[in-house]
């Protein structure tokens, strides 16, 4: 089978809690194929990808919006992927012709959902708009005016509006005043600045908890002492030790014993949810979910370029850098702070390095943005399989620590 890659991107409802992702694939980097029916190779792709991958592994069981193009339609593809998953998005340059409307009606009577892409009026678009479950505005390709205006034109219609490309928060509170009802993109990884946020205090002691659970070996001692600097995280890791799922017949009433009990690997999940969440607890749970994530394709990616000893440090790395996003304050600011290494900091910042490069194809694959990240895994001397492979183990692990 050829190599797949895929990524994700969130599409959110109005409280921000995730609603779907938008899966972005290609069958090669370079987008080349070897059939000269390139719709035929990238069917191929679609259902192998995502039946070999497991479409509710890469979307944590979310709706899936996947990209269609007419060939991909004529050839039924979508009915390889179940209906109450999959969103079959209809592709700008798509031809709204009668052909087109009867397959798409085809899908809609099996019960898939619809969603047009890229959307900009046209009369032969009318009867899709009257028959799709969703209609994406690009919030980068047009006006603030246009974006109300298509609001407001398609009110009357029966499909839910999904603002894409959201990437502030100023965009966000615009789409939703204009009544779109859904919303694509990394809005939420972007700081809102407040003066009054800070990192010190409590929200310090949760840093140095990620930073010791995260070692090769936990000091149990150290982690001992972080937790009893802080009672709320004394008081939460007692109550969870003592909670009925681990049946236990005495109670366990000291930090050390809870513990010694866990088990290192246990001790990680607990600390790396339990610092996340209060970290950013007024935050949506899926920048927690990304943040996870990213620490994750960090940390695998380290042993590929000969840096498996510092493996921590790459998770750390991937970790901090949505830390500005969760605490409102610029990064600069809050990196004088944490108690990371050096070239870790130097890194976030966007100074030019080993590590840096790593931090910025994880972001680039994340977005899907291909070509920029193959010329970074070509600079790292990575394969196109591994980057993958370390990318779908990072969603499984984000996705088990989020249900944690």
């Amino acid at each position: 089978m050829k190599e797949v890659f895929v990524a994700r991107q969130p599409i959110f409802k109005h409280n921000q809690k995730v609603y779907g992702y938008e899966l972005l694939y290609r069958s090669c980097m370079d987008n080349i194929f070897s059939e000269p029916d390139g719709n035929k190779a990238t069917s191929e792709v679609i259902a192998n990808s995502f039946l070999l991958f497991g479409l509710e592994n890469i979307t944590r069981g979310e709706k899936a919006f996947i990209n269609f193009t007419r060939k991909l339609l004529d050839d039924g593809v979508a009915m390889l992927l179940p209906s109450d998953l999959l969103v079959v998005e209809l592709l700008e340059d798509v031809e709204p012709d009668e052909e087109v409307f009867q397959a798409c009606l085809k899908l809609k009577k099996m019960g898939y959902m619809l969603a047009l892409d890229d959307f900009t009026y046209s009369e032969p678009y009318e009867p899709f708009i009257k028959m799709v479950d969703f209609i994406k505005v690009d919030f980068l390709r047009t006006s603030s005016q246009t974006r109300d205006s298509l609001a407001r034109q398609l009110s009357r219609y029966g499909g839910e509006l999904i603002a894409e490309k959201v990437e502030t928060i100023e965009d966000f509170n615009q789409a939703r005043d204009a009544n779109y009802k859904y919303f694509q993109g990394y809005f939420f990884s972007r700081p809102h600045v407040l003066s009054s946020r800070d990192i010190m205090g409590r929200k310090l002691n949760f840093v140095h908890l990620l930073q010791e659970a995260r070692k090769p070996e936990i000091d149990f001692e150290r982690v001992e002492e972080i937790i009893k600097r802080d009672p709320a995280l004394t008081y939460k890791l007692l109550r969870f030790i003592n909670s009925l799922a681990f049946s236990l017949k005495v109670e366990i009433r000291s930090v050390r014993q809870a513990l010694v009990l866990f088990g290192q690997k246990e001790v990680v999940k607990w600390a790396l949810l339990v610092s996340l969440r209060n970290i950013g607890e007024d935050k949506p749970d899926e920048l927690l979910t990304l943040a996870v994530q990213r620490a994750r394709f960090c940390e695998l990616l380290a042993p590929l370029i000969g840096q498996k000893h510092r493996e921590a440090d790459f998770f750390l790395m991937g970790m901090f850098s949505l830390i500005d996003a969760f605490l409102d304050q610029p990064l600069d600011e809050l990196l004088v702070h944490l108690p990371i290494p050096e070239d870790i900091k130097i890194a976030l910042l966007g100074q030019d390095g080993l590590m840096q490069d790593i931090c910025s194809l994880v972001i680039l694959y994340e977005k899907g943005n291909w070509e920029e990240a193959l010329a970074h895994m070509t600079t790292l001397g990575l394969t196109e399989g591994a980057v993958t492979d370390s990318y779908l183990d990072s969603l499984r692990f984000a996705n088990e620590v989020s249900s944690y």
